[in-house]
């Protein structure tokens, strides 16, 4: 039954109130696909329904996976204030992958295994297309790291976010065998800290890098300072966080019966003194060689622009380094061989020493 308030022609909408259903059921249609192609062998269930459904390991004797005591591992995140630059250049479709990207890579950090992620876009209001872009990222994002799209939610809030603002959350789901668990209790006076390269800025620090490159700094997102190479400022910005999953794997799978991985760091906020003591023990500290890698060119150029003193930088930012591993020293050399393979840019950054809990520099 209907009922309209005396004197009035029509009844109200939830449109009417700034929400359409009708835009919502077309992002659906429009990352269908993008989500089917995420889908591993231990998905359950069909897209649509009113949760997703994972299986822990196979029936299959092939694929099974025979966990004696699996731990699940849990991530959160979002991308930050990095979707602000991909609102002003109207570019959305990688900001999934930092969204992925920032659980994924904290997961790993204990020897885990992405089983699946699922996303949070709350918005002003849904455009389909807008949408699916940010949906297309996350699907990359997945791919890149091996898990699957298992859900989502899309929220429209036209009382919460001002027009053509949103924002991203994702969370992910990993497993790994309680005794394979890496937490650097065992790491030792002489390991080998390997360092694998960021690809810029990933997704951290954009409140200082906006203010110094967009703010004072005075560039505009399509300016080519000569320091940048031929890259804009905004793509610059905008280059997606590199995902180490299949190459830590990899790593990890290689080496099933001896712990030649004493602990692994995501290299995000707070930098590398910041992230590195968190992964070791009481009484151990990392002496980092200053001259074994160069700083990329946008880094350089916030630390001038600012200007940034080099330790708030190094604070604050990955200075180009993005994950670390810490390795027994006899194993060093051939787990490089095997991240070089994989395609990552690596390097000896230091060696685990007596002290703590900062960082030491040599």
């Amino acid at each position: 039954m209907t009922v309209m308030a005396k004197g009035n022609s029509r009844t109200l909408t939830y449109r009417d109130a700034g929400v359409d259903i009708d835009a919502g059921e077309a992002v659906v249609d429009l990352i269908r696909p993008m989500v089917v192609q995420t889908r591993t062998p231990r998905v359950m269930g069909s897209l649509g329904g009113f949760a997703g459904m994972f299986r822990l390991d196979f029936n299959e004797k092939l694929f099974k996976r025979n966990y004696r005591d699996p731990t699940l591992v849990a991530c959160t995140d979002s991308v930050g204030s990095k979707m602000l630059v991909g609102i002003a250049m109207n570019r959305l479709d990688t900001l999934g992958i930092d969204c992925v990207a920032m659980s994924v890579n904290d997961m790993i950090c204990c020897g885990a295994e992405p089983l699946f992620f699922l996303d949070y876009l709350a918005v002003n209001k849904v455009e389909p297309q807008r949408a699916a872009d940010l949906i297309k990222g996350i699907a990359d994002g997945c791919l890149q790291a091996g898990c699957a799209l298992l859900g989502g939610e899309t929220c429209e809030l036209p009382d919460v976010y001002k027009a053509g603002d949103f924002d991203i959350v994702g969370f992910g789901v990993g497993v790994v065998e309680r005794k394979r668990i890496i937490d650097g209790a065992n790491a030792e006076v002489g390991d080998v800290a390997i360092a694998l390269a960021s690809d810029g800025l990933h997704s951290n620090g954009f409140g200082l890098a906006r203010k110094v490159l967009l703010g004072e700094g005075g560039f505009s997102p399509d300016d080519r300072p000569p320091q940048l190479e031929g890259r804009s400022v905004g793509e610059e910005m905008l280059r997606p966080t590199r995902i180490y999953v299949k190459s830590v794997l990899d790593v990890l799978k290689q080496y099933k019966r001896k712990r030649v991985v004493r602990a692994m760091a995501h290299i995000t906020g707070g930098g590398l003194p910041g992230n590195l003591p968190r992964v070791l023990p009481n009484g151990l500290t990392v002496r980092i060689k200053r001259d074994s890698w160069q700083v990329p060119p946008i880094f350089r150029l916030i630390a001038k622009k600012g200007p940034v003193d080099s330790i708030e930088m190094m604070r604050v930012f990955n200075m180009g380094v993005g994950f670390v591993m810490i390795v027994a020293p006899d194993f060093a050399r051939s787990i490089m061989t095997r991240l070089r393979k994989s395609g990552q840019r690596c390097w000896v950054l230091g060696k685990v020493r007596k002290g703590g809990p900062d960082v030491l520099w040599a």
